[in-house]
């Protein structure tokens, strides 16, 4: 689930492109008659509680929940929200010190200080979620109040990045009065300090938000209510939406739904689709532990066999585009690593990857997908892969696939040889594509032990103000990862909105870690 560079501004600045002939562009001031704007999703929160949360329940925390810092429209670095202002107070990066708004409130009418700020910060860490956010607070070293409205966070060690960390919706502004310090809130209901508030909750089905009347912050509200809907697959989504059953979908349309709602009869049925730069990833983990997967002449033939540019043209009908680094293009330290490495597909190189390590037959392995969490053109994706390893003569591979919940129990387990993951980052920043997936405690729960990365390179990185200077950090530590080949990128993707006709504001919609901030929304009152 966020980024950090100027280059990254195209992930939140979308070019709007509408099906209709003609259509110019509209925008349109809230009434209180408006009826909700219906949002449709194939991302369903896992969790209404953000210390637990390191995942696309974020999506629903954003606009619920508020931070110190967030993303204003058009922002590519964090700015204050629940904040007046927040800055490092000394040259280490060391000590980053805020001061609250006055008057804030939490939506149920609690008083919402320092302290709350401290607690919400402290659980975090207290409750320590296995593969919750406790992770992105690693530099971290204690929180400390002064008065109602300060607050400072002392470092562990130098990090200009964690202006980044606090922007995210993981560190969200809870209530100590709903919200035990040192365990999880088992409830249906969420007390934020957001632009809305959570009505009413159905898990997997439907997220009622209404205007929070004691908010305080950067968002302009277009709308007073939106109803999110949350779908299996991305073919009921769709069809939702042609029905005009629901306004907008921002995340889970496949490739063939893109493709179609470029042509003909999305324009008759009154449909726009915008596009954007997007920085998702979708990316392969090998388990060490795995007696076939943790031999690294397996991972390197793996390497060697796979075809990035048929899974992007064959499933996903050029909407992604092959990716050979774990940081993606438009990102500084983005490389071409595994293509200067490999080159293109070869049976006949991995091959002999294999037969130098003693390995003579076809190398057994089950690769693992969710199915129910990046849309359901996944499965596809993944017999398409396992079609390229079992043509190459070399594997002899088993497709097998899970829905999410019980997918993360499996990985945090070890239960799977290999696995599929996607990725849509916390934060503008090449850290984020890499920190979070390295170390003996990491959000993919695959223990990935590279002290050179975690003990030099992203420390020398944090160092470092201007994030547009640390390339070289980056592309030394992915080195490291094409070497290592325990994490294998697949492809980058991008950004997609699809929208009735009646919609504005899509096209302002996504922040910067892709996000939609349903507040930008509205419904457009004139022709």
């Amino acid at each position: 689930m966020f980024n950090r560079t100027r280059s990254l501004q195209a992930a939140a600045t979308l070019a709007s492109i509408s099906l209709l002939a003609g259509c110019g562009v509209f925008t349109s001031e809230s009434t209180d008659e408006e009826k909700p704007i219906v949002v449709g999703t194939t991302s369903a929160p896992s969790t209404l509680d953000p210390a637990a949360a390191w995942d696309g329940s974020w999506e629903l925390y954003r606009n619920v929940y508020q931070t110190l810092v967030s993303y204003p429209t058009g922002a590519a670095t964090p700015e204050p929200d629940a904040a007046e202002a927040c800055e490092f107070t000394d040259e280490s990066n060391t000590a980053y010190h805020c001061k609250l708004r006055e008057g804030l409130k939490f939506s149920d009418g609690d008083a919402l200080d320092a302290k709350a700020v401290k607690h919400s910060i402290d659980r975090i860490g207290k409750i320590g979620v296995k593969g919750g956010p406790s992770g992105l607070l690693g530099s971290l070293e204690r929180v400390t109040t002064n008065g109602d409205r300060d607050v400072t966070f002392h470092l562990k060690k130098s990090d200009a990045t964690f202006p980044f960390v606090l922007a995210t919706p993981a560190m969200s502004i809870v209530d100590p009065q709903e919200y035990p310090a040192d365990s999880l809130r088992k409830s249906s209901k969420i007390v934020g300090s957001g632009p809305y508030v959570l009505d009413s909750y159905e898990e997997g089905k439907t997220a009622e938000l209404t205007r929070n009347q004691n908010y305080k912050g950067f968002a302009e509200r277009k709308n007073n209510a939106v109803t999110i809907r949350y779908f299996q697959d991305s073919a009921a989504m769709v069809k939702a939406l042609r029905k005009k059953q629901i306004d907008v979908t921002f995340r889970g349309l496949t490739s063939q739904d893109i493709v179609d709602l470029q042509g003909p009869e999305a324009a008759e049925a009154k449909l726009q689709l915008v596009e954007g730069a997007g920085t998702e990833t979708r990316f392969l983990v090998f388990n060490p532990k795995d007696q076939w997967a943790k031999n690294p002449a397996v991972r390197e033939a793996f390497a060697q066999v796979i075809d990035r540019g048929a899974i992007a043209h064959n499933i996903y009908k050029d909407t992604v585009e092959p990716l050979y680094s774990m940081v993606p293009t438009g990102v500084a330290g983005h490389t071409t690593g595994f293509f200067d490495t490999y080159g293109k597909p070869s049976a006949a190189k991995a091959k002999k990857i294999l037969t130098e390590a003693g390995i003579t037959r076809p190398v057994p392995l089950t690769l693992w997908y969710a199915t129910d969490r990046y849309g359901s053109v996944t499965k596809p994706e993944f017999e398409e892969i396992k079609r390229q390893l079992n043509d190459s003569g070399l594997f002899d591979v088993t497709v097998k696939g899970r829905p999410w919940k019980q997918f993360e129990e499996g990985f945090r387990k070890g239960e799977y040889p290999v696995f599929g993951r996607g990725w849509f980052p916390d934060f503008p920043d090449p850290e984020n594509f890499i920190a979070p997936f390295v170390g003996e405690r990491n959000n993919l729960g695959t223990p990935y032990a590279s002290p050179r990365i975690t003990d030099q390179l992203l420390p020398q990185s944090r160092r470092e103000t201007d994030r547009g200077a640390v390339a070289e950090e980056f592309e030394k530590a992915q080195e490291i990862l094409v070497e290592d080949a325990r994490l294998l990128p697949l492809w980058q993707g991008k950004q997609y909105v699809a929208a009735s006709e009646e919609i504005a504001g899509g096209e302002r919609a996504l922040d910067p870690s892709t996000i939609m901030t349903m507040w930008e929304l509205s419904r457009k009152t004139s022709w």
